[in-house]
């Protein structure tokens, strides 16, 4: 993203925040990341109209204009005020548009699950949603199928969460496969990081040769809060593969303390 489409996030993004600071319950926040979802899927399906919200020729009145046209009897009062701040401002192209409409909403639900003290929960059933996919062939699949019809996609996911996690995990995920541009692991992962950043914690993927007890847990996050001077939520995978110990990925940095990562380093060693 060049920087026009960053600044022009940022003020979307304050236009934002100051909506949700007038809704506190969580069902405000909620209703706004919908109806946000729902601007994403017009403008996804009509190429031209998300030309002329974006064009940078066009008059800022005359964007904003056409936003009420089209949106403001489908949307709410407050998810409009955020569209109308976002196609009012010089983005660097019509899909910086429409991606960053779609992160402002997926800020917005989680949000809404701060709000209601469930956030936790979200980043943790995220996390585990893409464990699940990652080990079902069948299901990355049908996710990752680019001919398959989006809404089919979703309600496929939609079926599989219903009742077992969070609306606000479920909503995220159905719209995330809706647009999916990779893995779906990845997607999942994302999405558990943003509830995590907002926790404003740092996320560890571990994977451990063998079921780690709660005490080893909380141990590990002892251990890599102090190494990363912050705090760290840990979600761990177990993966007999590795022999023994774990491997621990925080970002792009990854600690092997496996009995696999030992054996392949003495393999090169010695090669």
């Amino acid at each position: 993203m060049y920087a026009a489409s960053r600044e022009a996030l940022g003020a979307a993004r304050a236009s934002l925040q100051a909506e949700l600071s007038a809704n506190t319950d969580g069902t405000g926040a909620g209703r706004i990341g919908r109806d946000l979802f729902l601007v994403v899927d017009v403008l996804d399906a009509e190429r031209s109209l998300r030309g002329l919200l974006s064009d940078p020729s066009a008059e800022q009145s005359a964007r904003e204009r056409l936003a009420d046209t089209v949106f403001s009897e489908r949307i709410g009062e407050s998810a409009q005020k955020v569209l109308r701040s976002a196609v009012g401002q010089q983005w660097s192209s019509a899909r910086d548009l429409v991606d960053s409409v779609e992160l402002l909403g997926r800020e917005a639900f989680l949000v809404s699950a701060d709000q209601q003290g469930r956030l936790a929960v979200v980043e943790d059933e995220l996390f585990r949603l893409g464990r699940i996919v990652a080990g079902n062939p069948e299901l990355e699949i049908a996710l990752t199928d680019r001919t398959a019809d989006p809404e089919r996609k979703r309600q496929l996911i939609s079926r599989l969460l219903y009742d077992k996690v969070t609306s606000v995990t479920e909503a995220l995920a159905a719209q995330g496969v809706g647009r999916l541009s990779g893995p779906p692991a990845a997607l999942f992962d994302t999405l558990s990081n943003m509830a995590a950043d907002r926790r404003d914690q740092a996320v560890a993927h571990v994977r451990s040769a063998t079921s780690m007890t709660e005490l080893q847990q909380q141990k590990l996050v002892d251990s890599l809060s102090r190494l990363y001077n912050r705090r760290v939520t840990v979600h761990v995978e177990v993966d007999p593969a590795l022999l023994s110990g774990v491997v621990v990925r925080v970002g792009d940095e990854v600690i092997d303390g496996s009995g696999a990562g030992r054996l392949a380093a003495v393999r090169k060693s010695i090669g």
